[in-house]
């Protein structure tokens, strides 16, 4: 177990390096950390999304974002994984709102995303409030317990895998994923 720690440690920094070096503008770097992250990333915006389409022009946002804002990254705050992973979490969101405003306005109301409700439809100004509800109650998390929360639930991604890819304790995560959930079930008990 003590040979793995140096390991991550090296991986850790190497990333805040290329952060550091997409900072100065070296493309080289956004080009091997966009390698390094751009199924992780995709992942998460697809379970956003739900379209490739628009999740493939959103992961783009995303990398275009991180190579404006590199030199905003603050190490203190978080590895480089957490930072990208909200920024995909934010730019999934804004497209979802964003698509969400047009279909209003779309003479086809259907969502092709979704199968077709068995039973009356519920209410739109429900859903959308109850929606509101969730996207608060995520943002109201610290990101120590959101961050993993979305990689498990919007990407799938195990414990096991949640932990290695911010390099934390696997008991450290579920305890995280566990107190998120209370958090969030507390909060949105009047919604359920």
């Amino acid at each position: 177990m003590s040979g793995g720690m140096p390991d991550r440690s090296r991986a850790d920094e190497a990333d805040r390096d290329l952060i550091r070096r997409i900072a100065s503008k070296d493309s080289k770097a956004l080009d091997a950390f966009y390698e390094r992250y751009n199924r992780l990333a995709f992942s998460l915006v697809l379970r956003i999304v739900g379209t490739r389409e628009d999740a493939e022009d959103v992961l783009l946002e995303v990398f275009w974002q991180v190579w404006q804002q590199a030199a905003r990254y603050d190490a203190s705050r978080g590895k480089p994984i957490a930072w990208l992973l909200t920024i995909a979490r934010t730019r999934a969101i804004d497209c979802l709102r964003s698509s969400g405003r047009q279909s209003m306005f779309a003479d086809n109301p259907i969502d092709n995303r979704e199968p077709p409700p068995a039973g009356p439809q519920p209410d739109p100004f429900v859903q959308a409030d109850t929606r509101e509800a969730v996207v608060g109650a995520l943002k109201s998390l610290p990101a120590e317990q959101r961050i993993p929360l979305e990689m498990a639930y919007y990407s799938g991604m195990s414990h096991t895998e949640i932990a290695k890819t911010l390099d934390q304790p696997l008991g450290t995560v579920k305890d995280r994923i566990r107190n998120g959930m209370m958090h969030l079930r507390k909060r949105l008990k009047p919604y359920v």
